[in-house]
């Protein structure tokens, strides 16, 4: 397959004997979810030297209970509410930590729960070890992306996640020279010397300054877009070892600094933003808790990754395919495609960027060719931006996509440059067969 495919079996192929061979593709149990996921590594290798990257972590379900009916009984499982079937993911999304910009996925994870998942919860799951737990995903994502990044010889690696990675055993074993973690806090934690707890001793902590930050809007979340105004706190905490981990495999205690923003003024019947920030970055100013505090509002880029991999892009749970392995297939695949659009997004108004960054050599001839014949006759219309830029390339990719090009309109959205891509891989085919640079097998 192409370097940069859709997600939809039907959109990717221009008939049906092309649909036919994409469904054998996916279908064929010689590809395996591991090597597609190699692929994705190897991609990330290539942009990482020499940076400091931040390795954004998360996790969300595949629901295909719209599909059960015909879906093959072989792999199913449940997902969130444990009645619809379906499975997970947990991607580790690689972001530059000079300016957020999406560079590629380390390593992904797939599983799927049994039916009679809620019951083991219920009754065995705290007394398991860490390796036999769901969340040992966080750790192992950690792992994976060291050895993929030193591979890239990464400068520096931020592991980055929300609350539910709020293990001491990360704190514990994932940070060393070149790595470090970045969590949210979920449990106020016994500190080692103090009497108070974590977040009582964090709130009790003088204000180092204030910090504004844009918060997206989250429909679930019932909340609206909106500039908020923190106050920022910081401190060294200690946090002392849970009384359930083993004194052999754990210290008695690991030293962490510890950020506090609070939301000010929050909108009438929005909740207000209360970030409690564990890293082990050092943090002994103000300037260096906006720096962990900024980074840490960068991972919203994989709860747009996930979007852009459902229904407000790629549509993933619409797919027609019957089998929970060639699904998965689909769903790694889908994974780099969504990182593209990420980029295009991002590169939008960044002529800096090169276009390098999601088009080959010879996708961006191919963009070269087209590039005259969707300029406008007025000025306002011609593509601004420099040849074989980033935005140069997201603004063709856009107009392909139906975007007027006026930069007065608003900006080309996620699916606008889906149906940008899809249009532009067809052509972009088509051209190599012109040139004769496509070897069509029998």
């Amino acid at each position: 397959m192409g370097k940069h495919q859709s997600v939809s079996v039907r959109q990717i192929s221009r008939n049906r004997a092309e649909q036919v061979a994409y469904y054998r593709f996916l279908e064929n149990e010689n590809v395996t979810v591991g090597e597609l996921i190699r692929s994705l590594s190897d991609h990330c290798i290539l942009q990482v030297e020499r940076k400091h990257v931040l390795a954004i972590s998360d996790t969300s379900e595949i629901n295909l209970q719209s599909h059960v009916g015909r879906l093959k009984a072989e792999g199913l499982g449940v997902v969130g509410n444990n009645t619809d079937v379906g499975f997970y993911i947990h991607p580790t999304l690689i972001l530059d930590a000079e300016n957020g910009f999406p560079l590629g996925i380390s390593t992904v994870q797939l599983w799927t729960r049994d039916i009679n998942h809620a019951d083991k919860h219920e009754r065995k799951y705290q007394k398991l070890p860490i390796f036999e737990k769901e969340s040992y995903k966080w750790l192992r994502s950690a792992t994976d992306t060291q050895q993929c990044l030193s591979a890239g010889d990464a400068k520096v690696v931020t592991h980055i996640a929300d609350r539910e990675s709020d293990l001491y055993e990360e704190f514990a074993t994932v940070p060393n020279q070149n790595n470090h973690v970045l969590v949210r806090a979920r449990q106020d934690r016994r500190l080692a010397g103090q009497t108070q707890s974590l977040y009582t001793y964090l709130n009790q902590q003088s204000s180092e300054g204030t910090y504004t930050v844009d918060v997206p809007a989250d429909p679930r979340l019932g909340r609206t877009a909106r500039e908020a105004l923190l106050i920022v706190r910081r401190a060294v905490v200690k946090i002392q070892r849970p009384d359930k981990l083993n004194s052999q495999d754990y210290p008695a205690s690991v030293t962490l600094y510890a950020v506090e923003a609070v939301e000010v003024n929050s909108p009438k019947g929005q909740e207000p933003i209360h970030w409690r920030l564990l890293t082990t970055h050092q943090v002994v100013c103000l300037e260096q808790a906006l720096c962990v505090i900024r980074w840490y509002t960068w991972r919203w880029q994989i709860e747009q990754l996930f979007a852009t991999l459902k229904t407000a892009g790629l549509n993933l749970e619409a797919t027609q395919l019957e089998s929970i392995a060639a699904i998965q297939r689909l769903t790694v695949l889908a994974l780099s495609v969504a990182v593209q659009i990420l980029q295009l997004i991002q590169g939008r108004d960044n002529p800096d960027l090169p276009a390098t960054i999601a088009f080959s050599d010879e996708q961006q001839q191919c963009l070269s060719a087209i590039a005259p014949t969707i300029d406008g006759k007025t000025r306002l219309q011609q593509n601004p931006y420099p040849p074989h830029s980033l935005s140069w390339a997201t603004w063709i990719i856009a107009r392909l996509g139906g975007w007027s090009g006026y930069r007065s309109q608003k900006p080309p959205g996620i699916i606008t440059l889906v149906r940008g891509l899809y249009q532009f891989e067809s052509t972009f085919l088509g051209w190599k067969l012109a040139l004769g640079l496509l070897v069509c097998t029998p």
